[in-house]
């Protein structure tokens, strides 16, 4: 009698966990297959970035891979999720790249810091979009985290290049007008040779 009660009670709770697995497993594909629709987008995909200043975007051709970078990040809005797990790859990998190719005129501590704080957002990007389970709001939340980033590298950027002309066009005006009292130290002391010469005559 013992021996039968028990016997119930295993099929009792195996046929409860089999179904509480098989009740699981439902419901993931669900979860997965409405992130392989491509019409599900992510991002804000009318977010523009800032606009490179002209000397920075020579820079940017010199350090080739910025551009694929900013490419990359401006994109990732408006991505579907397929699209967001590969871009967030390859910004993960640009990232790297960048670091490790910092011109000296740009090796800077605030371009750095932001540098560091793009690499830290783009890791983010890529661990949340290759989650099993995906969270939407985190995956949003991510997107808007690197756009704010790369914008405020790009800001650094831009002032660094006009930091650097400002200074540039400083010097060029002390360089001038040292130019100018020399040459009126110059022509100031002609004459007052050519008063002595006058004066001994």
């Amino acid at each position: 009698m013992l021996l039968i009660r028990y016997m119930k009670f295993i099929i009792a709770f195996s046929f409860l966990v089999g179904l509480l697995f098989s009740c699981g497993n439902s419901e993931e594909p669900k979860v997965a297959d409405s992130f392989n629709d491509s019409s599900i987008l992510f991002g804000n995909k009318e977010y523009r970035l800032p606009e490179l200043s002209s000397p920075a975007k020579e820079q940017a051709v010199r350090w080739g891979i910025l551009e694929d970078f900013l490419y990359e990040a401006k994109n990732v809005n408006g991505s579907n999720f397929e699209a967001l797990r590969d871009r967030s790859e390859r910004l993960d990998e640009y990232t790297d790249s960048l670091f490790k190719k910092i011109p000296d005129t740009l090796n800077t501590k605030s371009i750095y810091s932001r540098l560091m704080v793009i690499k830290t957002r783009t890791g983010l990007l890529r661990q949340v979009s290759h989650q099993s389970r995906i969270d939407s709001t985190k995956i949003e939340n991510s997107i808007n985290e690197l756009n704010v980033s790369v914008k405020n590298f790009i800001i650094q950027l831009n002032e660094k290049f006009q930091k650097d002309f400002i200074d540039f066009q400083r010097k060029e005006n002390e360089d001038s007008e040292l130019k100018k009292q020399k040459r009126f130290t110059d022509s100031v002391y002609k004459i007052e040779l050519q008063d002595k010469k006058n004066k001994s005559v």
